[in-house]
């Protein structure tokens, strides 16, 4: 067994690292630089059916169902809208057998990894890597006990699956809430490392784990002190967030530092809603963090008194219209012709409205001026034909 003191790390986390290592277990050292965790580019690599993640690989964007997966045809249609939108791993619940063996028929119809969601009988987590699930999501501490949870690891270790370790602050253990006197990120962290230690007892580590709350501060704490003490890829994301516009926030906000951090390997935007917005959003934070390059990335004004365009319809538009593009540019909205063309100039092409017209605007400089009906199919034309 191996400790390395976590470099540049704080009192508390020393005391807990301690702690762990007491316990028994492996402690990963990440090292620091600048204050970034350089945590990503050292995790173990975990193959997921065609794709690979750790290890420095592309963050890659999942998200999960939201019909019955015994539903294979109104299934598959999500997942197949899913692809188009940029997903690159799906998540689907299995409840029963029905649902179980519907996933062979599922990943017949689709071309991205499949994970099956467990959550008590290991019957199901059995049965779901009988029928080709590239991946299994299980908290070991509900499964069924050690020789049950024994059965999972066997099986998936037969056909070399991974296990994803999932723990949520929701369903965190009783004595951990009274040990840390309520829900805290060190009794998360205790918690998935106690998880992750039973799979390892049972002679397996192909594993991903996983630790969410929708509490945006401990989920950064927790993950910001899980990083160091494992060499696990881990699947990150704000838990019950909420709707589109709260849930978005939330997601941002917390997704952004830890992934600023360098901490996550997979990314999920979870959503009260279609889960297609899961996938936009998840592609804004990433390329926003300069963590993902290609697509078109719309910029636009906030709007003034000056507009005399209807500006949030045609941003609209321009966001939708340019979604099947595929040029890594920055288009920009603007609002007036007085201040568009030198606000847009950062942008590699831009429009710009007027009274009743518009202009069509290159790095800063006016090409010409359009009239309002043709300002979108003129930018279009102009994107179809794009050259640098």
């Amino acid at each position: 067994m191996s400790f390395h003191v976590v470099k540049n790390s704080s009192r508390c986390l020393r005391e807990y690292i301690d702690f762990l290592y007491l316990r028994g277990y492996n402690i990963f050292n990440y090292g620091m630089k600048r204050g970034i965790y350089m945590y990503r580019d050292k995790t173990k690599i975990i193959q997921i059916g065609d794709r690979v993640i750790g290890g420095g690989n592309p963050i890659l964007i999942q998200s999960m169902t939201n019909v019955p997966t015994e539903d294979v045809k109104a299934c598959v249609e999500q997942i197949l809208r899913l692809e188009a939108a940029g997903c690159e791993i799906i998540r689907c619940t299995v409840p029963n057998e029905e649902a179980a063996k519907a996933l062979k028929e599922i990943k017949r119809q689709i071309h991205i990894p499949l994970v099956a969601d467990i959550h008590f009988d290991y019957k199901m987590a059995i049965a779901a890597i009988e029928n080709g699930a590239d991946k299994i999501r299980i908290n070991p501490g509900n499964i069924g006990g050690r020789e049950k949870l024994e059965a999972v690891v066997a099986a998936a270790k037969e056909k070399n699956i991974p296990i994803r370790v999932g723990v949520n602050s929701g369903s965190l253990e009783k004595e951990l809430v009274e040990k840390y006197n309520g829900v805290t990120a060190k009794g998360i962290v205790e918690s998935a490392l106690d998880k992750v230690h039973m799979i390892e007892e049972c002679g397996y580590d192909n594993m991903v784990i996983s630790i969410k709350s929708s509490d945006v501060l401990m989920c950064v704490e927790a993950h910001k002190m899980l990083a160091g003490l494992t060499p696990y890829p881990l699947h990150v994301g704000i838990t019950e967030s909420g709707t589109v516009l709260s849930g978005n926030i939330k997601s941002s906000v917390g997704l952004g530092i830890i992934l600023y951090e360098g901490i996550g390997d997979t990314i999920r935007v979870s959503l009260t809603g279609d889960p297609v917005e899961e996938i936009k959003s998840a592609k804004l934070i990433l390329k926003t963090l300069g963590l993902r390059k290609g697509g078109i990335e719309v910029v636009s004004c906030p709007t003034c008194g000056r507009t005399k365009i209807n500006l949030i319809e045609l941003a609209n538009q321009v966001e939708n219209m340019v979604a099947d593009i595929p040029l890594d540019i920055k288009v920009a909205v603007m609002g007036c012709a007085v201040n568009g063309p030198g606000e847009a100039k950062e942008a590699d092409i831009g429009i710009a409205g007027g009274v009743k017209e518009g202009l069509l605007i290159k790095k800063g400089e006016i090409i010409k001026k359009v009239p309002e009906n043709e300002l979108l199919s003129v930018l279009r034309e102009e994107l179809i034909n794009w050259k640098e």
